[in-house]
């Protein structure tokens, strides 16, 4: 999200030495809080809180879930401030892992972006909003895929089109959503029945499938996006420091807001209410207000996932242009269509891989959790690989000014890396076919990249064959 003057009074960006723009200090700590409790809390708290809860044993075990994803996100977040304050770049991981590992790990993050973790979070948006979309208005067996399908479609070519939502249209729909989490803790526990004591503390229904693991994929697959606070880190003024303060305030907030949500959840339906649904919020408030409350959060939650989706297609087609600009093999990617203004070629790929990730819905028992197993094992991987380029830098950069540095070290970026290591190994273990797909993919990605030259690699070639 770029932040401009005509906003915040103050120069977007700057020119160095060579009159080269770069991005400027513009962002106070403020806009940056505002933005990662943005990134962060979309539509996925509307359908995850049912998955966790059909993945423990009791009420209380998915309350401890969510503080503790709450707490491994913010120890997460220590790391990513000292990275980010250390070396603050537009590129965020890219910049952190092509600085440990090299390009060539860079390149991998890069195409897992493209082929897994942003394609896959499209299509998990669509996924979410053809589940609420189909609560108003079912179009048959496979109406969620349908749905996920015409929002992966009409939003990528309305991005193509070059038609973007203002800034004031953004700032509306993203209220609408937080009024749509408010009313669930308002509706949970103050207008329905609690639920009976049994259903809100045991889930004897998932007998041996229960998974602490799985739980924790899903609880922090709904915190995920605080990382992005990683490109934001060059526009932070006033302080290098900021970014720190603005990570863990924003992810204790959001830590406090989703244990709300899931307390009432809890008390308005119970641990096997919440299991069983599919939509769990539209559930809650149909006990309260009937049809007319399951079609009241079904539109919220619609609109949430496709403000989350225009800007994840958004995003996503910026980072696979990157990519066409640094590596050969994807020039393609790196045109930009000034007529339409828009990277056109990335977005039609993009579109096209959601596209092909919606299809899954058609053959897994769920589009959604496929989407998780999809995208949760790659996401995971590169977590990791980010926490030990904490290791890597300090050994390479000792001298390096870190104006934030990350408390009790190395204690907890060792937690923070078992953390991550410890969930890479769920994503895989307690997870189906969709995991190892987006593994596939993965290893794909490694081969071409075995194959082909960076663009900066082929030049030198070139200039050594003449």
């Amino acid at each position: 999200m770029s932040i401009t003057k005509e906003k915040f009074g103050s120069p977007a960006k700057k020119r160095d030495a060579n009159k080269a723009v770069v991005p400027g200090p513009v962002l106070s700590t403020l806009d940056a809080f505002a933005l990662i409790i943005g990134i962060v809390i979309g539509a996925g708290i509307f359908r995850t809180p049912s998955l966790v809860a059909n993945s423990v044993a009791s009420g209380e075990m998915m309350l401890l879930v969510w503080l503790l994803g709450g707490a491994v996100s913010i120890i997460g977040a220590l790391c990513y401030a000292e990275l980010t304050t250390t070396f603050p770049n537009t590129g965020g991981d890219y910049h952190f892992l092509k600085e440990a590992f090299g390009k060539r790990t860079a390149f991998l993050f890069a195409w897992a972006r493209m082929s897994v973790i942003q394609t896959g979070s499209i299509a998990l948006l669509g996924f979410i909003f053809g589940d609420y979309a189909s609560q108003i208005y079912k179009l048959g067996e496979h109406s969620a895929v349908i749905y996920a399908a015409l929002l992966v479609s009409g939003l990528t070519m309305i991005n193509i089109a070059g038609i973007k939502m203002g800034a004031g249209t953004q700032k509306i729909l993203t209220t609408i959503e937080v009024l749509g989490i408010l009313m669930i803790v308002v509706v949970g526990f103050f207008l329905v029945p609690e639920a009976s004591a049994t259903s809100s503390t045991s889930n004897p229904e998932t007998g041996n499938e229960n998974s602490f693991g799985l739980a924790m994929v899903f609880v922090l697959l709904t915190f995920g996006g605080w990382n992005e606070a990683a490109y934001i880190s060059a526009e932070l003024g006033k302080g290098k420091r900021r970014i720190a303060i603005a990570l863990i305030a924003g992810i204790l907030v959001i830590t406090l807001i989703y244990f709300l949500v899931n307390m009432a959840l809890l008390r308005g339906l119970g641990l096997e209410g919440m299991a069983e649904s599919n939509a769990v919020a539209g559930d809650l408030l149909g006990v309260a207000f009937g049809q007319t409350g399951i079609v009241i959060i079904s539109v919220l939650v619609a609109i949430a996932a496709l403000t989350s989706a225009n800007a994840t297609i958004f995003t996503g087609a910026r980072s696979n242009y990157a990519l066409g600009r640094d590596f050969s093999i994807f020039s393609f990617l790196g045109k930009w269509k000034s007529r339409l203004e828009g990277p056109v070629n990335a977005l039609l790929i993009q579109g096209g891989i959601a596209l092909g990730l919606v299809s899954f819905g058609l053959f897994s028992r769920s589009g959604f959790e496929t989407m998780i197993e999809y995208t949760a094992p790659v996401f995971w991987f590169f977590l990791l690989l980010t926490g030990i380029s904490l290791f890597i830098l300090r050994k390479k950069r000792p001298l390096k000014k870190r104006p934030f540095k990350v408390p009790l070290y190395p204690v907890l970026p060792i937690v923070f890396c078992l953390s991550s290591a410890y969930l890479l190994y769920s994503s895989i273990v307690y997870t189906g076919w969709g995991a190892l797909a987006g593994i596939g993919v993965l290893i794909a990605g490694a081969m071409i990249l075995l194959l082909k030259p960076t663009v900066a690699e082929k030049k030198n070639n070139d200039k050594k064959k003449i």
